[in-house]
C-alpha cells in the first residue's frame, strides 16, 4: 500500500517535472517567434514555466481545500529558491549580477513578500486580494514587455507603481491585442506567427502532464501527511516545496554552469514573483486561503528575511560570491532543521 502510493507519488512528481521542462522549451520558441528579448523571456515566459509545478500542485491543493499545502508550497519555494537553488549555483561558480535586479526586480520581488503578509494578517488571503495579486502581476509583465522606451529603460521600482497606479496596463493590453488582431498594422513590433503549431500542440499536452501530476503528486502529499501525523503546512514547505523547485534548481544550475548568472538569478526573482502574485492569486480565486499559525509567525517572515539577505548580496560588488552561496544554503539547511523540529 505504502509502496504503490510512494510510486504514484514520485510519477506525479516525474510528470511534473518533465512536463514543466517542455513547457518553458515551447513557450520560449513561440516568445522567440513573437520577437520577445531573451532577458525578458527569462525574467517572465522562463520563470512562470518553470513556476508551473507550484501552480498545477497548488490549484490542486485548492481544489482540494488543503490550504496548508498551497501556502507552505509557495513560501517554501520561494525560500528554496533563495536559499537552495541561488546558494547552489553561486557554489559552483560565482553569480554576476546588475543594478537593475535589484532596483526593479528584486525590490518588486520583496513587495510581493511583504504584501502577502499584510495580506494574511486576518489568517486569510480573500477572493479579492487573490484578485489584486494577479492584477498587479499582469501590470508587471506589461510594464516589462511593453514600457522600455517610455522610461528610457529606467524600468526601476518606483516606475512599476507609477506604471500601476496609473493603470497604464490597461492601454497596453488593448495594444498588444491590437497588434495580434491586424497583423502588422502598429509596426515591426507585431511579428508573423506563421510555425506556431508544433509549438502550440506541446504547450498543450507539456500543460496536460503538469495537471495530471500535479493531481497525484499532491494527492499522495496529503497521504503521506495524514500517515505520519505530520501538519499539512509542514508537508507543503519541505517535501512539495522542493519537489515543484526542482525545474528552477535544473535550470538555474545548468545556467550557473554555463556561466550565465543573469539567467540563473533573474529565473529565481521572476519565479518567487510569479509564486505570489500569479500562483498565489489563481489559488485564492478558487478558494480562500486559511493561514496557519507557523506560516504567519515563522515561514513568511523567513521568505522575508532570506529575500532581503538576497538583494544584500546582489548588491556587494555586483556579485554573489562562493562565500554567499554557502551563507545561503546553510541558512535553508538550519530553516529546515527549526521547521521540522517545530512539526
Amino acid at each position: 500500500m505504502i509502496a504503490e502510493n510512494l510510486l504514484i507519488f514520485l510519477l506525479g512528481l516525474v510528470l511534473l517535472v518533465k512536463g514543466s521542462d517542455y513547457f518553458v522549451k515551447s513557450a520560449s520558441a513561440i516568445a522567440e517567434k513573437l520577437g520577445v528579448s531573451e532577458f525578458v523571456i527569462g525574467l517572465t515566459l522562463v520563470a512562470v514555466g518553470t513556476s508551473i509545478p507550484e501552480l498545477a500542485s497548488s490549484i490542486a491543493a485548492s481544489l482540494q481545500h488543503a490550504s496548508g499545502i498551497v501556502i507552505g508550497n509557495i513560501v517554501g519555494s520561494n525560500i528554496a529558491n533563495i536559499g537552495l537553488v541561488v546558494g547552489l549555483a553561486a557554489v559552483i561558480s560565482p553569480v554576476k549580477t546588475e543594478i537593475e535586479m535589484l532596483r526593479r526586480d528584486g525590490y518588486v520581488m520583496l513587495f510581493a513578500s511583504l504584501l502577502f503578509f499584510v495580506f494574511i494578517l486576518n489568517r486569510e488571503l480573500s477572493i479579492l486580494e487573490a484578485a489584486f495579486f494577479i492584477l498587479v502581476f499582469i501590470a508587471y509583465v506589461f510594464f516589462l514587455f511593453e514600457e522600455a522606451e517610455k522610461y528610457e529603460g529606467k524600468l526601476h521600482f518606483k516606475e512599476f507603481l507609477i506604471y500601476f497606479f496609473k493603470c497604464e496596463y490597461i492601454s497596453s493590453a488593448r495594444e498588444k491585442i491590437n497588434c495580434i488582431k491586424n497583423g502588422n498594422a502598429n509596426g515591426e513590433n507585431c511579428q508573423s506567427r506563421e510555425g506556431f503549431t508544433k509549438d502550440i500542440l506541446t504547450l498543450v499536452l507539456s500543460c496536460g502532464a503538469v495537471i495530471i501530476g500535479a493531481k497525484y503528486f499532491v494527492g499522495k502529499s496529503i497521504f503521506f501527511a495524514e500517515l505520519l501525523g505530520v501538519p499539512e503546512t509542514i508537508i507543503g514547505t519541505t517535501l512539495v516545496a522542493v519537489g515543484t523547485s526542482l525545474p528552477e534548481l535544473v535550470v538555474t544550475l545548468s545556467a550557473a554552469k554555463q556561466g550565465l548568472g543573469n539567467i540563473a538569478l533573474g529565473n529565481v526573482i521572476g519565479s518567487n514573483i510569479a509564486n505570489i502574485f500569479l500562483i498565489l492569486g489563481f489559488s485564492g480565486l478558487i478558494y480562500p486561503v486559511a493561514i496557519e499559525q507557523i506560516s504567519l509567525l515563522f515561514t513568511t517572515p523567513v521568505m522575508i528575511l532570506i529575500s532581503i539577505i538576497l538583494l544584500v548580496f546582489i548588491s556587494t560588488d555586483w556579485e554573489i560570491k562562493r562565500w554567499e552561496g554557502m551563507t545561503l544554503v546553510a541558512f535553508y539547511a538550519s530553516f529546515l532543521i527549526v521547521l521540522l523540529r517545530m512539526g
